[in-house]
């Protein structure tokens, strides 16, 4: 069917709102991390490839030096929807 995405669109959403919320989670996690961390955390081999939509949307920030952290966008997000796991 057309409607539903396939089953690699659903994990490709699913690390996209891991990584905002590990962003967004100051409890639990850092506030700031490096791409290669990030990587490592979400368990994906391309971090970059995850982040760079996220990045486009305005829910992420990246530094010259390749740090990312979440906007005010981000938060607010978390915020409306929860967090849905």
């Amino acid at each position: 069917m057309q409607d539903q995405p396939n089953e690699q669109m659903r994990d490709w959403d699913v690390m996209e709102r891991e990584v905002v919320y590990i962003l967004t989670d100051p409890d639990r996690y850092l506030p700031i991390w490096s791409v290669t961390d990030l990587g490592r955390e979400i368990e994906y081999y391309d971090p970059d490839a995850v982040i760079r939509p996220l990045i486009n949307a305005g829910l992420i920030h990246k530094t010259s030096d390749g740090y990312v952290f979440a906007t005010a966008a981000a938060f607010r997000m978390v915020q409306f929807t929860g967090h849905v796991v």
